[in-house]
C-alpha cells in the first residue's frame, strides 16, 4: 500500500498563489489546500477558472474531493472555498481560532451576516486534531505567528506550512497583520523544524528570492533548518523577531487586502445582495494625509 499521499500544486501567479490538491492514491480519496477563486480588481469581476483546472485534474485521476482545508484567512487572494463545496459536497475546515480573526474584521466591513461561532465554515479545527483522508491521514498543527489563527496539515511526510515559511531564500511570513505576532510565529516555525530533516514542505506563495528566475514552493525541513534566511539554525528568538518586526515596518498592505478578508471570513462565500440584487464588496476610506482627514470628519 502506498503510504503517502500523491500532491498536485496549481500556482495562481496574479497572487503568487498555490492551491494543492492532494490524494491517497490507494481510494482516491482527496483534500484541496488553499483555492484560489479568480479576481480582478479593475473591473471587480470574479471568475472559476482556478477552481474549474483543479476540478478537471481531480476527475481526470478518479479522484473524489472530500474536504477544503483553509490555513488561515487569507490577505492576498479570494477563496475558492464555496464554490468546490457546491460542486463537489466537500466540507471546509479552518483554525478554530477563525472566530477572532473575524470578531476583528466583521465591524470594519459592516458583515454581520458572518454566522456567529465560526458558521461559515463547516468545522473549526484543533491543535493535533486528526483529519482522515481514505487510508491516510492529515494531523493538524496550530502554527500561529502570520495570524492568531494559521494552522499546518501534516500528511505523511508532508506538510503545507501555508504562510508559516516561504522558499529558503525569501524568508518568513509578515506578522503585522491584526493578531500577528513575531514571538509566536518564530515558535511555530521552530515547531515546524522540528520534524525530521526529510520532511517536505509546501508553500502557500513564491515571491522568487533574489536572483532567482522560476517560481517554487516546495523544500524540506534540512533546506529551511540550513539555508532559510530569516530562520536558520542559530537565529535566537530575539534576533528573529528585531529583524521581523523591521521588515513588516517597510511592507505595503497586499494588493487584495480589502476584497480578500471580506470574502475569506466568510468561508469564501460572497457578500449577500441588496434590494437590486447587487452583491458588492466595501472598501472603507482612510486619511492618507492631514489635508484628506478633513474629508473624513
Amino acid at each position: 500500500m502506498n503510504s503517502k499521499p500523491e500532491i498536485l500544486a496549481f500556482f495562481d501567479e496574479p497572487t503568487f498563489t498555490v492551491t494543492y490538491l492532494v490524494a491517497d492514491p490507494t481510494t482516491g480519496a482527496a483534500a484541496v489546500i488553499d483555492p484560489v477563486l479568480d479576481y480582478d480588481q479593475a473591473s471587480a469581476r470574479i471568475g472559476a477558472a482556478s477552481v474549474e483546472a483543479l476540478l478537471e485534474a481531480a476527475a481526470e485521476r478518479g479522484w473524489k474531493i472530500e474536504m477544503v482545508l483553509e490555513t488561515h484567512a487569507h490577505a492576498d487572494h479570494l477563496s475558492g472555498a464555496k464554490l468546490i463545496a457546491a460542486r463537489t459536497g466537500a466540507w471546509i475546515g479552518i483554525g478554530a481560532l477563525i472566530t477572532q480573526v473575524q470578531a476583528t474584521f466583521v465591524p470594519m466591513f459592516g458583515a454581520d451576516d458572518v454566522l456567529p461561532e465560526g458558521r461559515d465554515f463547516d468545522r473549526l479545527l484543533h491543535d493535533d486534531e486528526v483529519l482522515p483522508l481514505g487510508n491516510l491521514v492529515f494531523t493538524v498543527m496550530h502554527t500561529p505567528g502570520h495570524t492568531a489563527a494559521c494552522i499546518s496539515f501534516r500528511i505523511a511526510d508532508a506538510v503545507f506550512v501555508g504562510d508559516t515559511v516561504f522558499m529558503p531564500d525569501y524568508g518568513t511570513a509578515r506578522t503585522d497583520f491584526p493578531g500577528g505576532n513575531a514571538h509566536a510565529l518564530y515558535a511555530s516555525i521552530r515547531r515546524i523544524l522540528s520534524l525530521p530533516d526529510e520532511t517536505r514542505l509546501f508553500l502557500c506563495h513564491d515571491y522568487k528570492g533574489p536572483g532567482r528566475s522560476e517560481f517554487a514552493w516546495e523544500t524540506t525541513v534540512g533546506e529551511q533548518r540550513r539555508t532559510n534566511v530569516q530562520a536558520h539554525d542559530g537565529i535566537d528568538e530575539a534576533t528573529f523577531v528585531a529583524q521581523r518586526q523591521a521588515r513588516d515596518a517597510t511592507l505595503a498592505p497586499p494588493r487584495l487586502l480589502l476584497p480578500s478578508i471580506q470574502v475569506n471570513i466568510r468561508g469564501g462565500r460572497l457578500p449577500p445582495a441588496d434590494a437590486q440584487g447587487l452583491r458588492a464588496l466595501r472598501l472603507p476610506l482612510r486619511a492618507g494625509d492631514e489635508g484628506a482627514a478633513t474629508l473624513l470628519s
